[in-house]
């Protein structure tokens, strides 16, 4: 088994519970990792053989930008098209942080983690 890894994809988007945190945004940071055998790719050269990133990139692009109240939700919606435009895909891991959450102290991010093998 391979890994396809996009790593440190930045967005601006209007996820959290509080009001405020849906009409000024802040910053996110997701990360990616995708598993599956890529072994026709690798011998062909072929973009049709594996995951193609940019694709993957616009799914995540556009699930973002779509406003929630929990980065939960988000990392389910995320996961679940990823899924969904991919046969190749055996496995995920989908990781979105929040920057700077609203704690009321000093703290560099909050994230979750769905980690999920194709169901059969």
């Amino acid at each position: 088994m391979a890994k396809i890894l996009l790593e440190g994809l930045e967005f601006f988007s209007y996820h959290g519970c509080f009001k405020e945190e849906q009409l000024i945004g802040t910053h996110f940071i997701v990360d990616v990792e995708i598993y599956g055998n890529f072994l026709n790719a690798e011998n062909s050269d072929d973009l049709m053989q594996t995951v193609n990133y940019q694709k993957a990139y616009q799914i995540i692009k556009s699930e973002m930008s779509i406003s929630s109240k929990l980065i939960e939700h988000v990392a389910r919606r995320i996961t679940n098209q990823l899924f969904n435009s991919f046969d190749l895909i055996e496995q995920i891991k989908v990781k979105v942080s929040k920057i700077n959450p609203p704690l009321g102290g000093k703290i560099a991010n909050v994230s979750y983690i769905i980690e999920e093998k194709r169901k059969k």
